[in-house]
């Protein structure tokens, strides 16, 4: 059986070295490649091709929540593991609305660690023991997003949904028998109430809601 294919993602190289050495005393997992930032990241997930990444938050010239983002939206099938000094439940939260598979402080242990990745590699989403005695799960986030889904209008939900099926705004208007214009409106309210300002986010949220479907 293959091994686990592991991008390492932080901006110091004596953390990604101690991280290097927990992975190397757990069978089945291989780390490929390592980055300082997050677009140091995205350039070495096209050559090296991962099957997890493990990522930093803070990191300078492109952070990991921001890389989190650009990850999901170009490399939909690599899974990603937030592995961090903050702790915060916001960041937790943040994390898995953005598409973290998993979230866990850097000074967790290696079996926790393997826990980690073998709990995301298995399709699931893992939580540090830590956080989720704090109340943040993967639950929690999803009835986040229900509860911004709540806040739209109807009509709002129509164009959500249309936006993620890759409909244009012209295309939009004409389903729904309303002027290009009309639609921008709808579309301004509703990312201003979801607080996702991108399509990319929008076809996610769409997607974690089950209001569209992934061929």
């Amino acid at each position: 059986m293959n091994p686990t294919r592991i991008l390492l993602v932080d901006d110091h190289a004596l953390v990604r070295a101690g991280i290097r050495a927990l992975i190397t005393m757990i069978d089945g997992f291989e780390v490929v490649g390592e980055a300082g930032n997050g677009a140091e990241a995205l350039a070495l997930i096209e050559t090296v091709n991962p099957d997890l990444v493990l990522l930093d938050i803070t990191m300078p010239s492109m952070n990991g929540l921001t890389a989190l983002n650009e990850i999901k939206t170009r490399f939909p099938n690599v899974r990603v593991i937030i592995l961090t000094m903050h702790e915060a439940r916001e960041y937790a939260i943040q994390a898995l609305r953005g598409g973290a598979a998993g979230f866990s402080p850097k000074r967790a242990a290696s079996n926790e660690l393997q826990q980690a990745i073998e709990t995301v590699m298995a399709g699931k989403t893992y939580v540090s023991p830590e956080l989720a005695h704090d109340g943040v799960s993967a639950e929690q986030a999803a009835a986040y997003d229900q509860e911004l889904l709540n806040k739209l209008t109807p009509r709002q939900r129509e164009i959500l949904i249309l936006i993620a099926e890759g409909k244009s705004m012209k295309e939009i208007g004409r389903s729904l028998n309303i002027s290009v214009k009309t639609v921008e409106s709808h579309r301004a309210q509703l990312t201003e109430r979801l607080g996702i300002h991108d399509v990319a986010g929008l076809v996610r949220f769409a997607i974690r809601l089950g209001l569209v479907r992934v061929e």
